[in-house]
């Protein structure tokens, strides 16, 4: 049983096929309804869709009770939803600040929390799961611009390494993917500079990032734990220099 927020679009809708496609019970949340109808209907049924805005602290938590009381629990969250909203500093309202936080960083621990709780009795804390949570190689290398963003993903590294201590007793695992570099739309327009540019020769899609969450999820890769998995073809170990 899995829940994947933001799931609509890019790297949340390729985690969102790629599991349902495994065999998973998929139910996913997004804030654009059309684009969540329509990937609920070209999965033919393979997964549930619901409209959430994750700001939404309590429909957020609705949803997770709907789903609770449909599958008596969830197996594995990934928490992918996020906004980047750049904008420089000076021109940088603080409320925009608040809803980067809200969106990107606040549903981490609100889903973890509530998957805890849910699975604080003896026999929850024997059960397997999973929590993956999706960063970005921008917790440790930015753009001006990017403060609210920075700070979000940054938090999400921390709040992973916390949380996996926090679910010690349990027999969940949590982790998180800084994915660098993923082009979601129009792959093919993307230049040879953009692809030679990364050690691995090529930009990322968002299949990249689904199948580590794929891999993470597996039930005999219980040893990974409190990890930040950076996937960037190899960028964020390139020194660059001008001349």
């Amino acid at each position: 049983y899995v829940f994947v927020t933001g799931g609509a679009k890019g790297i949340g809708r390729a985690i969102v096929c790629l599991f349902a496609n495994a065999g998973a019970k998929v139910a996913f949340c997004d804030y654009d309804k059309e684009a969540g109808e329509q990937l609920r209907n070209e999965l033919s049924g393979m997964a549930l869709f619901y409209k959430v805005d994750v700001t939404d602290a309590t429909r957020l938590l609705e949803v997770m009770d709907l789903l609770f009381q449909r599958w008596g629990t969830l197996d594995i969250i990934i928490n992918n939803v996020g906004v980047s909203l750049f904008s420089p500093l000076t021109e940088t309202s603080l409320e925009q600040f608040d809803r980067v936080i809200a969106t990107n960083l606040r549903p981490v621990f609100i889903t973890s929390q509530a998957l805890a709780v849910q699975r604080n009795t003896e026999e929850g804390k024997k059960r397997y799961g999973r929590i993956v949570n999706i960063a970005s190689t921008r917790y440790l290398m930015s753009e001006p611009g990017s403060e609210g963003y920075a700070a979000s993903k940054g938090g999400i590294v921390s709040l992973t390494h916390a949380l996996a201590l926090s679910f010690s007793e349990y027999a969940i695992t949590v982790n998180c993917v800084s994915p660098g570099w993923i082009q979601n739309e129009s792959y093919s327009s993307l230049s040879q500079t953009n692809h030679k540019q990364h050690p691995s020769g090529r930009v990322g899609s968002p299949n990249d990032i689904a199948r580590a969450c794929l891999f993470l999820c597996a039930p005999e890769n219980d040893f990974i734990n409190g990890q930040n998995i950076v996937i960037d073809g190899g960028m964020t170990k390139k020194m660059i220099y001008t001349e």
